[in-house]
């Protein structure tokens, strides 16, 4: 990825090129992404769900003006879903020609062991190259301009199969047994996310730099949402912000993501709202709480929270 070095001589420069995609970093988020250009390492990002794990990635690749190639994991994925496998419809029709050409092939040899000898060399073509049906982390090694590697929800995968990534992770090759080792023609810039439902390795974590991304301050998120809903007013946007913490606070199932803010700016403003009030709040609590516990655990202190916003915003 030299020829991205341009775009990555600092960290402001990082700042000012995801924003330009439509993504507010953080200075932590903008120095590790830096940092993991430069020292040609995988980024392990973690952090609650909705804080914009996947959509760094996303970004990554639009602001470098890559491939976005992506490896969702999920329990029981294996190498022929995410490294490679054989085109099977293929082999068995050039095995059917090969088989119409069987005698000529034979007769050519003069005894049984050069016939199989003979045999053997065909036999190799149908695990050559052109067979094979990359998936994504042979896609990502095999882009001459490079990509960016999401491995998304890498917890969600089994033990073995992150063991098998080590290589990927601090080789950037992968070993195929019928051909031999593939390494990259240029290094991917690989993101890995993770929502902690299990804990990694120490072996994988050792290869990656870490991100944690948090919910973030109230005034980055306020940029957040300027940037996403420009027409919203001032004082909506201050207190839509500020009640969102507050919920966030609460035990719930699911805390209100950064998308999920952006989602309720966008309803208020449908709704001709110029700030919060209790009624529009109750009516519009389902575009940022996904649960209907939620729901009734937000109701019951939705007068205290609205005040609180109304008050902090004042």
């Amino acid at each position: 990825m030299r020829d991205q070095t341009g775009k990555f001589e600092t960290v402001d420069q990082v700042n000012e090129g995801f924003k330009s995609t439509g993504y507010i970093c953080s200075t932590d988020i903008a120095t590790t992404v830096y940092l993991a250009f430069h020292l040609e390492k995988p980024v392990l990002v973690e952090g609650p769900a909705g804080v914009g794990k996947t959509e760094l990635a996303k970004k990554a690749a639009q602001f470098m003006d890559v491939p976005l190639i992506r490896l969702q994991c999920y329990e029981g994925l294996d190498e022929s879903k995410a490294l490679y496998e054989w085109k099977y419809g293929k082999q068995l029709l050039y095995s059917q020609l090969l088989r119409d050409k069987l005698d000529q092939v034979i007769d050519k040899e003069s005894d049984l062991g050069e016939s199989i000898r003979t045999l053997h060399r065909y036999e190799d073509i149908f695990f050559s190259p052109q067979f094979l049906e990359p998936r994504p982390l042979l896609k990502a090694l095999q882009e001459e301009r490079g990509a960016v590697l999401l491995i998304d929800e890498v917890d969600k995968a089994d033990e073995e199969f992150e063991a098998f990534l080590l290589e990927i992770l601090s080789d950037f090759q992968v070993s195929i047994p019928e051909i031999g080792t593939v390494t990259a023609r240029t290094k991917p810039y690989v993101f890995l996310t993770s929502n902690s439902t299990r804990e990694l390795s120490e072996a994988l974590k050792r290869r990656c730099l870490h991100l944690f991304i948090p919910f973030p301050a109230p005034e980055l998120e306020r940029e957040i949402v300027r940037l996403h809903v420009p027409e919203i007013p001032d004082l909506l946007e201050r207190q839509l912000v500020t009640f969102i913490h507050e919920v966030r606070k609460l035990e719930l199932k699911k805390a209100p993501s950064i998308s999920e803010t952006i989602d309720w700016a966008r309803a208020l403003i449908l709704l001709h709202a110029e700030g919060l009030d209790r009624d529009l709040t109750r009516k519009t609590l389902n575009t940022f709480l996904k649960f209907e516990e939620d729901i009734r655990a937000v109701d019951e202190k939705l007068f205290l929270l609205v005040d609180k916003a109304l008050k902090e915003t004042a």
